[in-house]
């Protein structure tokens, strides 16, 4: 693992900033709260009304995010092309990991669900064949993640830090 900021890990600069990615993340966490991932486009629709894209949330949480990933304390592991870090490990119930990805990533179950908050970084991205937005899988489903036409900064937030990478 290597720290690519400039900054030292634990500096005023970067503790300031890790504090606001977490104030951004808290009340996005608390709204996802009891959210039924059963059925995805319910679940997105339901989202989507409570935490709009284009809404102040989303958009203080989407500056926050880019600029940790600009400065490197955010995504501070990688696997091939794909960089990552946990901001958050128990937000609400949820875990939350900020992921870098322009392609595949590793095939994984979603025991309790998956909720994706995806923001475009280059190009036109599709995650999954979705774009920029909210995208819900329910409990027990499988995928590989995949981002195509671009680049990806993607939070997914697992209910109860469930996850299974199959391989």
């Amino acid at each position: 693992m290597s720290e690519t900021s400039s900054k030292a890990p634990d500096s005023p600069e970067v503790s300031a900033a890790k504090a606001a990615l977490l104030a951004a993340l808290d009340p996005i966490a608390q709204a996802l709260v009891g959210v039924d991932l059963s059925d995805p486009p319910a679940a997105r629709a339901l989202i989507q009304e409570r935490l709009p894209f284009d809404g102040p949330e989303v958009t203080k949480l989407r500056a926050a995010a880019s600029a940790g990933a600009e400065a490197g304390w955010l995504l501070t592991r990688s696997a091939g092309e794909i960089r990552f870090g946990r901001p958050a490990k128990d937000l609400h119930g949820f875990s939350v990991d900020a992921v870098a990805m322009s392609g595949p990533g590793p095939r994984h179950r979603h025991p309790n669900g998956e909720i994706d908050l995806c923001f475009t970084t280059e190009g036109s991205a599709a995650f999954d064949g979705n774009p920029e937005g909210w995208v819900i899988y329910g409990p027990d489903s499988v995928h590989v993640p995949t981002v195509r036409e671009g680049s990806m900064l993607i939070l997914y937030f697992l209910p109860g830090g469930a996850i299974e990478f199959l391989g």
